[in-house]
Order: structure tokens, then sequence, then C-alpha cells
């Protein structure tokens, strides 16, 4: 497998990768479903991990104010549906968690990178935060999230658009 860096593989202003996941509500998801809404991507790497779970509570304490612009939020990770449901029902999540097993999509936006921890090397998710505009353009891409203030950020964006 060859990996092509993630700023080869995705331009802002271009059209962001369209995909088909299944989604945590039993339906099969697309990109282009959501056409005419902006909306914040997120890929993190596993259900009811601390960051991951602090992560998908941030996006969930603010998900009003991004209903409120227009903003559909979709969180995509490895895990299986089934990981997904507890995690929804755990933390009361109010948006669609997908699933890509196979790390499809995650590969396509470049998400899906070699990590390293305590000297061992894996492939893995690369925390990575996409903004597509209503027209399915790639606006902003988010690299190597830190979790702590990342929501508030992306939120900032989407309103700087908006004004």
């Amino acid at each position: 497998m060859i990996l092509a860096k993630a700023e080869e593989i995705l331009t802002i202003g271009e059209k962001a990768p369209d995909f088909t996941l299944p989604a945590s509500n039993g339906e099969e998801v697309s990109l282009k479903d959501f056409k005419g809404k902006f909306i914040v991507l997120y890929f993190y790497p596993k259900d009811n991990t601390p960051g991951c779970t602090t992560e998908a509570c941030d996006f969930r304490d603010r998900h009003d104010e991004f209903s409120n612009l227009d903003v559909v939020i979709l969180g995509v990770s490895p895990d299986p549906l089934k990981s997904h449901a507890k995690f929804i029902e755990k933390y009361q999540l109010p948006f669609l968690l997908l699933s890509d097993e196979d790390h499809q999509v995650a590969e396509k936006y470049g998400a899906w990178v070699l990590k390293k921890n305590y000297g061992r090397e894996y492939m893995g998710i690369d925390r990575s935060t996409f903004i597509i505009d209503k027209e399915g353009n790639l606006l902003k891409a988010f690299r190597k999230v830190k979790v702590k203030g990342h929501v508030e950020a992306a939120l900032e964006f989407i309103k700087s658009l908006q004004s």
C-alpha cells in the first residue's frame, strides 16, 4: 500500500471525496445526501476512549449552535455500528456516527496514517476534521487535532464564513 501525504490527496476548494458508509441510524449515508448543508466530518480513533469521548461530547454540547448555522456533524471511526450504538446511548450523542471498518474513507481523506506509540508502529486514524460547504467542496482541513478547544475552532470557522 502506497500512502500519499494528506496534502496531496485533498485540495481546499475542490470537491470533497464522496463516500457511502453504514450509519448509526441503520441507514447507508453518503456525503451527497447532505448537499445544501455545511458538513463537519470528523475522524476519530475509537469509541469510548478518553480523547474521543471528550471530542464527541464537545460536539454534542455545541450541537444546537452548529444546527442553527445549517451544519450537519458526522463522526467517522473504524468501530462497528454496535460500538457506535453504545457510544451514542451512553453519551446521548445527537449526530450520526459512521462505521469505516475497512478505513477506505479515512484513506480518501488522508486520516489513515502510520502511527507510533511506545516504539510500536501501526496504522490508525489521525484525529482530523473537515469542513465541507453546501456544494460538497472542501473548505478547511484540521489535521493532528488536539481535542481541547477544537470544537470551538471548528464552530468559529463556520461562523466566519457566514458573517
